[in-house]
């Protein structure tokens, strides 16, 4: 029985001396991965000094450039929306002009051919009853 239990110790020794050396695997691993999130890290934080550096030197002086091109089209719009209203009134005003002429022409027309047309109807009534009247005889 001796026997038997000195190779069940011999085998819980090897067992015990691979956990350990599992652990110590474990525990490098660990130390590793740290290691290596300290370099990731270092080089993302010198990436944004970097991309800093780039907006710094390209970024803003091409969004101070596109401001600029929009404050000139924002100027342009409201000159151009200035000038369309002034146009619009211009028209507006042109036909109402019109309008008020047409009807002053119309009314002058009017006032002045009245005379004309009512001689001309009586002219007509009297040739008519002229003519009925000789017919008649």
């Amino acid at each position: 029985m001796s026997a038997e239990l000195g190779t069940t110790n011999l085998l819980l020794g090897i067992m015990a001396a691979v956990s350990v050396l599992e652990a110590l695997v474990i525990i490098g691993m660990g130390v590793a991965g740290f290691m290596i999130y300290k370099r990731v890290m270092a080089l993302v934080d010198a990436g944004m000094v970097l991309a800093q550096g780039v907006e710094a030197r390209q970024v803003a002086p091409a969004m101070t450039r596109v401001n600029a091109i929009l404050d000139d089209v924002k100027d342009v719009t409201a000159k151009v929306k200035e000038e369309t209203e002034r146009v619009d009134n211009a028209i507006h005003s042109t036909i109402d002009r019109i309008d008020d002429t047409a009807d002053r022409v119309r009314t002058n027309v009017r006032a002045k051919t009245s005379a004309l047309v009512g001689f001309l109807r009586g002219a007509r009534m009297t040739i008519e009853a002229l003519l009925r009247s000789e017919a008649r005889t």
